[in-house]
Parts: C-alpha cells; structure tokens; sequence
C-alpha cells in the first residue's frame, strides 16, 4: 500500500488490543491469533510477541459484534494453553489475558464501548469461569479505573485479592481453573500508544530513575521530617517504568501514553533524553508495540522539520525518533489507518 493511502470507512469499526502473558512459545501465539481470524468480519492487524515481556500484544479490528466474538475466542484459547502458575516475564500481569480494551476507531463511540465490554466481560466470567475486572471508562468504581490498581500484586497476590477487591464478573473464590488462567482485565478507553525509549545501559535502576521523574503519578520522596509524600511527574497522561532487554543489553523507559494529544510521542521521547543525559546515558532510539495513529507521527515530523508531505514527515519521525533501531519501522504495517483501509471505501 502507497504511504498516501486514505481511509474510507463507513461501517461502525472499534479496536480491540489484548494483552496475553506468552512471548516465548510461538505455536501458543498462533493459536491465540489463528482463534482470532476465524471470525468474519474481523481483520487481525498486528501480532507482536515480546521475549523478554513474555507478552504478546494482538491488534484486531471490525464490528462490534465480531470483534466481541473473536475477543471471547481469544481470551478462552489463552486460558487453555497459557499456565499462569508457570508464567515469568518482565512486565505487570495478572492473568493469561492480562488486559482487553476496546477501543472506538470509526461511527463508533465510548459508550457502545462500555456497553460491549460489560456484555464481554459477563460472557468470559460466567461461561469460562475467569474472575474479570472491568477498567478505564468502563470501571464501576473510581478505584478501578485505573489498571495500575486493578493489577497491584499481579498474578502471585490474585487469591488475596479475589478476596479484597471482588470481580465484576465471574468467579470469586479460588480455583485451579483460576491458579491456571488468572484474572483478566476489560474495558473501554481511547487509543493507547505503547512506546518504548531505548538508553545505551543495562542499568534497570537508571531506567527506572527516569521512568519516575516523566511519568503523570511522579514517585514518593521522604520530606525533611521523613514523611513520605508524593511528588508528580512531568508528563501528563503518561505510564513509565523501567524494564532491561537482555536479549540487547539495554534497558528501556517503558511507557503507556494514553492521550497523544495531551502528551506526543516526540515529547516523551525528548523528555527521556534530556532526562538520561542528567544520568550519563544516552538515548538511541524507540519503538512503538503495536499500531499508532497516523496523526501521532504526521505531528512529530513536523516538530521536526515543519511542514512537508504526510510521507516526508513520517519518515522524518521514524529517523528521529529512531523506530527501527531493533526491528525495521514499516508504516504500512504499523499505522492504523493503512492496516484499516481494506475495509471499503
């Protein structure tokens, strides 16, 4: 597909981005995604499998109704092949599916996202019998917006917190089933950019120094009468930590930036800079896990260079902001709106 190509969608199309906690056993993968492409009507746009996360992040995309369907295939295909009990990996998990959003793409909106989650949500509880937790525009009670709370403890501290913090759906009391699935996290929100920042040190604590100083919650620092208080960070609508990639020797600013257009991909990445220079380390590049909207890069070459065409701008994001320092940057596959287009004009 030309870099140029539009979108002409009419249909009512929404997103959906499940998390599943397996990055190393590809056959497990495929299956997960092969339960996916069964459904009509759904497009599978992107399969991207983390070894060191042991996570995979699939994006998928169509109707709500099938998009419903294929997510419920998914989460029960993943439950059966994935073992909790066994799973180590980098990254916050509290289930096989760890986290399912939905997310409206085109004539959809947020609230038919809040419903399809709930109707979700309810069919994964009661037919698979996995604990679920609804999250973001689709949480019940404030506490349970926000996913970093709903995953406190991760899959070691789920009995205790079946306990404490009862399901929205499913069950509650603790099971093999559960010890083998885990939990699994659904809801409603808008588009979330997964972007990375690569530092040239295998120094997690570096990472994790300045995953603090960006990220909108900040860190607690002990005052001058040792009382802890809480200081915030300087990017709104940002999630940080730092994670190492053994399999490079790196570790990386890890980052959720869930409203691009309160806080852009070319401010996070900058900020990181600045922010590891202060630490003797460098920044050498970034990637994006999953897809990203065209808007996000269009403006970051623009920052960039200024005006110019939507294709020189991209690749001007792509060269600055160094998307393909570990695996090659192709917009055809990683812009949403170019994996979209096949939906019909």
């Amino acid at each position: 597909m030309h870099i140029q190509a539009m979108l002409y969608i009419d249909k009512k199309i929404i997103e959906c981005v499940p998390n599943f906690s397996e990055g190393r056993n590809l056959d497990i993968v495929d299956d997960i995604a092969t339960s996916i492409g069964l459904i009509k009507n759904v497009k599978l746009l992107n399969v991207e499998p983390d070894r060191d996360y042991n996570r995979t992040v699939i994006t998928f995309a169509g109707e709500p109704p099938y998009v419903k369907e294929a997510a419920f295939n998914a989460i029960s295909t993943a439950s059966e092949l994935i073992d909790m009990s066994r799973h180590k990996g980098e990254h916050p998990r509290i289930g096989a599916t760890d986290v399912c959003p939905i997310i409206p793409v085109s004539n959809a909106t947020m609230d038919e996202c809040v419903q399809l989650a709930n109707v979700l949500g309810r069919a994964v509880g009661e037919e698979l019998g996995i604990p679920v937790y609804l999250y973001e525009y689709a949480a019940k009670t404030p506490e349970r917006r926000n996913l970093t709370n709903i995953r406190k403890g991760e899959y070691e501290g789920l009995k205790r917190k079946l306990r404490d913090w009862i399901p929205d759906y499913g069950p509650s009391e603790y099971d093999d089933k559960i010890r083998q699935s885990g939990a699994t996290v659904i809801g409603a929100r808008f588009f979330l950019i997964a972007y990375n920042v690569n530092l040239n040190t295998n120094n997690v604590r570096i990472a994790n120094e300045i995953a603090k100083k960006v990220r909108e919650s900040g860190s607690l620092v002990k005052d001058e009468t040792g009382k802890k208080k809480r200081v915030p960070g300087m990017l709104k609508c940002v999630k940080a930590m730092g994670v190492e990639l053994k399999e490079y020797n790196i570790s990386q600013v890890s980052m959720n930036l869930t409203n691009y257009k309160e806080t852009s991909i070319y401010t996070a990445y900058e900020t990181v800079k600045t922010q590891a220079r202060e630490y003797g380390v460098e920044v050498t590049g970034s990637e994006i896990i999953g897809l990203v909207p065209r808007e996000a890069l269009v403006e970051a070459g623009a920052f960039y260079i200024g005006n110019n065409s939507e294709e020189e701008l991209i690749n001007t994001a792509i060269e600055n902001l160094g998307l393909s320092q570990l695996n090659k940057f192709e917009p055809e596959k990683k812009i949403i709106e170019y994996k979209l287009a096949p939906f019909g004009r």
